[in-house]
C-alpha cells in the first residue's frame, strides 16, 4: 500500500526542495557538478614544498642509543608466571574438591611449562629444584615476531 500525501504535505515537500535548490545555487554548486573535476585536478597537480621540522629534545632525557631508551622502562614491574596446565571444571565439581583431590590438567607429564609475562607467552621451560626452592630453566624463548603474532 502506498501512502498518499495530503496537498499540504506535497506543498511542503516542494517548498523544501525549492529551498535546497536555492541554497545550492547560492553556494555555486549545480546538480551536475561540472567544474568540480577540473578544480580537483588543479589542486592535485599543485606542487607542495616539504616542511622542515625541528628535532625536539627533552633535556631531562639523556640522548643516545637504545640503552638510554631501555633505561626508561627497566624499573616497571611485570607479573611473571608459569603455567603447568589448565582445565575447565563445572562449579558443582569445583565445590566438591577436598584435600587430596586430583584435578586432571590438559598437559602430559614431562611437557614444558609456559612462561608468561603479564599473560603473554614468552618462553617454555622445565621445573628445577635449587637449594630446596623451585625454579624454572628456560628451554625455548619465543621470538619477538612470534609474540606479536600471538597478540593479534
Amino acid at each position: 500500500m502506498a501512502e498518499e500525501q495530503s496537498p499540504d504535505q506535497e506543498g511542503m515537500d516542494e517548498g523544501l526542495a525549492d529551498e535546497w535548490a536555492a541554497a545550492m545555487s547560492e553556494a555555486g554548486e549545480t546538480e551536475e557538478s561540472e567544474g568540480i573535476e577540473d578544480e580537483w585536478a588543479a589542486a592535485m597537480t599543485e606542487q607542495v614544498e616539504p616542511v622542515k621540522l625541528e628535532t625536539l629534545t627533552n633535556p631531562a632525557v639523556p640522548s643516545g642509543g637504545v640503552g638510554s631508551d631501555l633505561d626508561l622502562i627497566m624499573d616497571i614491574p611485570v607479573v611473571l608466571s608459569m603455567e603447568l596446565g589448565n582445565t575447565e571444571i563445572a562449579i558443582r565439581n569445583l565445590m566438591q574438591l577436598t584435600q587430596g583431590s586430583v584435578v586432571e590438567l590438559d598437559r602430559f607429564a614431562g611437557e614444558p611449562l609456559d612462561v608468561l609475562v603479564n599473560g603473554t607467552l614468552i618462553a617454555h621451560g622445565e621445573v628445577v629444584v635449587v637449594n630446596d626452592k623451585y625454579g624454572i630453566r628456560l628451554t625455548d624463548v619465543v621470538s619477538p615476531s612470534e609474540r606479536i603474532k600471538r597478540l593479534k
